[in-house]
């Protein structure tokens, strides 16, 4: 392929050997003229195709690139290779940008991009949702100006970004926690990340609240062993008054005892919240099984009924529902009256699923109380929570093992007239 310059000594060569021949063949003004008229024509379409890319380059369209014959179409083919491989990369760039964007907006963190000025550049949604900011309408609005917290405000200012800030109550109508920390990039550029936290901040709390239940728990019971036996070293006892504390002595051992019991048992549960390995049971013959331990419990104080409307078997382990509805029976033995009736009911749903339920008439409990009552050791009425004899544990036991079961655990109460708690068994589970 000849160069630019080969080309337009080509042309202006023949153009030397036409206007020769004219002048040798014709005559001379006829040789002047047709040079006059190749130079002009020449010049014309050059100014005419600088035009056109003139008009081009100043308002570039892919695919309009225009075509001519000779030089100029050398041109324009070339033009067009270099538009296209322009076109390619940007759209590449514009995928590999659309991918990043979309690899950020999957992320389950929330991600702020700051200049120089910590003005907004970006966000992405869940950074909205933290901060309650509006991508489009708050770019370029500095970040301090639309969040705050002193915290935060501090930890912006003081420019130390080893460590992440933590920032409680975050949001208006549910509160959550965020864990934000700022990472330096580019040229005085930042990078906010935040996370919601909320769930390990629930978690420590509830971890706060366990030591704390658990030490006043087995505080009482170990100060009344320690006395007595205090009481056994410095006095002269008869032998009615050393039997008669060793019987309040053995007492507090045996609440001691059942409170590390049920401690062991909410541990297994917890570690192993996959279903456990189901077995056919007989419902019927559990049930019945389960009325006898009822009234031993009772200690034929109360009118146990059993109530079994459906007929069908559970898969599940068998041990595991059984002790869960001891729980519910003894609950409803300490705090039903004596003379009064508690019922067991076992019966089919409407959907396929079926309700095991214990249900007293008892004094029920105050609606405010019933969304916590599975928690560790929350009692509604504190006032008699240790002369019932329980735990504090037994609902929570019951929670987790129909939660391994994938079912619910119900609860229902009217103050003055009793209390039902159930177990939700899904249609899977039976047959």
């Amino acid at each position: 392929m000849f160069s630019v310059f080969m080309r337009l000594t080509a042309i202006l060569a023949i153009i030397a050997i036409f206007a020769w021949m004219m002048a040798e063949f014709v005559s001379e003004t006829a040789g002047w003229l047709s040079v006059l008229l190749s130079l002009g024509f020449l010049l014309f379409r050059q100014a005419f195709n600088l035009h056109r890319l003139s008009q081009l380059l100043i308002s570039p369209s892919y695919g309009e690139v225009p075509t001519a014959m000779g030089l100029w179409g050398e041109v324009y083919y070339r033009l067009h290779k270099l538009v296209k491989s322009w076109r390619t990369k940007l759209l590449n760039i514009e995928q590999q940008h659309q991918r990043f964007i979309q690899a950020i907006e999957a992320s389950p963190n929330g991600v702020i991009m700051l200049n120089e000025e910590n003005q907004i550049e970006w966000c992405n949604r869940f950074a909205e949702q933290h901060f309650g900011l509006d991508a489009k309408r708050d770019s370029g609005q500095r970040i301090i100006h639309l969040l705050r917290k002193p915290t935060f405000v501090e930890y912006i200012v003081k420019q130390d970004y080893s460590e992440p800030v933590r920032l409680k109550n975050m949001g208006d109508a549910e509160q959550f926690s965020l864990d934000v920390q700022i990472f330096p990039y580019g040229d005085h550029q930042k990078l906010v990340l935040s996370q919601d936290v909320s769930q390990l901040d629930k978690t420590e709390s509830m971890r706060k609240n366990f030591v704390a239940n658990i030490s006043h728990e087995l505080k009482t019971p170990l100060t009344v062993l320690s006395g007595f036996l205090e009481t056994f070293q410095e006095l002269p006892l008869t032998k009615e008054e050393q039997a008669n504390y060793l019987v309040m002595m053995s007492a507090q051992t045996f609440r001691m005892k059942a409170l590390v019991d049920d401690l062991l048992v909410l541990a297994n549960l917890e570690a192993n919240p996959e279903p456990p390995a189901y077995e056919k049971i007989n419902t019927s013959a559990m049930l019945e099984k389960l009325l006898v331990e009822a009234k031993a419990i009772s200690q034929d104080q109360h009118q146990i009924e059993l109530v079994k409307s459906s007929n069908k078997d559970i898969l599940g382990d068998e041990f595991e529902l059984s002790s869960a509805i001891i729980n519910l029976i003894s609950n409803a033995v300490r705090y039903t009256p004596q003379g009064s009736q508690i019922k067991i009911e076992f019966k089919d749903q409407a959907d396929g699923s079926a309700i095991l339920s214990v249900k007293d008439t008892g004094a029920g409990i105050p609606q405010e109380h019933i969304p916590r009552l599975t928690e560790r050791f929350y009692r509604a009425d504190k006032s008699r929570s240790r002369d019932t004899g329980g735990t504090g544990l037994g609902l929570a036991i019951v929670k987790h093992v129909i939660q391994r079961h994938r079912g619910e655990l119900l609860i229902e109460s009217t103050l003055g007239k009793g209390s039902q708690f159930s177990l939700l068994i899904p249609k899977d589970r039976l047959f």
